[in-house]
């Protein structure tokens, strides 16, 4: 009993300090943001599950037509890591079903849409999902930068534009990262295998 108690004296402080500070930082970048980048914002954050899911049928695609055996592993690789990626986050927000931002603090300004429980974010888990995937599948310094710049702009307009804490779009980076580099390990030891 006691050390339960211990337990629950040290995690609850840690729990206020972090909710404190998640909707400390999520009030500065909402009611501090550049009205005017508003629409370009919600073109970006609107980008994620097209590109995401985009990329991957394209990639398939392509891989199926001109009948690329190693570029199709890694199209159906890529399609894999966001399709998993996805799964994930969505088990995760109906299992947790946190309120959004703006409708446990009204001060705070929604300007885009966000109906789904908040964490974590789905449109940042696409965005990394595939940034990562596609990056470890063509690891070119032209590809890398580009894919995360994207996938770091899509998470930090998520809190601008008041629809996810930064605890969401920070655990919805590392499902997405984590799930495209698990995928992509399976990729490798798949491969080995058939060479055997």
């Amino acid at each position: 009993m006691r050390k339960s108690f211990f337990i629950l004296f040290l995690i609850f402080p840690v729990y206020l300090f972090s909710q404190n500070l998640d909707i400390d930082v999520l009030r500065n970048i909402n009611l501090n943001r550049d009205r005017q980048l508003d629409g370009f914002f919600r073109v970006i954050t609107d980008s994620a599950s097209p590109v995401a899911y985009g990329v991957a049928i394209i990639l398939i695609g392509i891989s199926f037509l001109q009948n690329y055996s190693h570029t199709r592993k890694r199209s159906l690789y890529i399609g894999a890591s966001v399709v998993s990626a996805g799964i994930i986050t969505t088990i995760l927000k109906y299992s947790i079903q946190r309120p959004r931002p703006f409708i446990t603090y009204p001060f705070l300004e929604k300007v885009t849409s966000g109906g789904s429980p908040s964490f974590p974010s789905g449109h940042t888990t696409d965005a990394f999902s595939i940034a990562t995937a596609v990056s470890l599948a063509y690891p070119k310094w032209y590809v890398i930068i580009p894919a995360y710049a994207w996938a770091g702009a899509v998470g930090f307009t998520r809190m601008d534009l008041g629809v996810h804490y930064p605890s969401d779009v920070l655990v919805a980076a590392i499902i997405g990262t984590s799930t495209a580099f698990l995928c992509y390990k399976a990729l490798q030891l798949n491969s080995k295998n058939e060479v055997k």
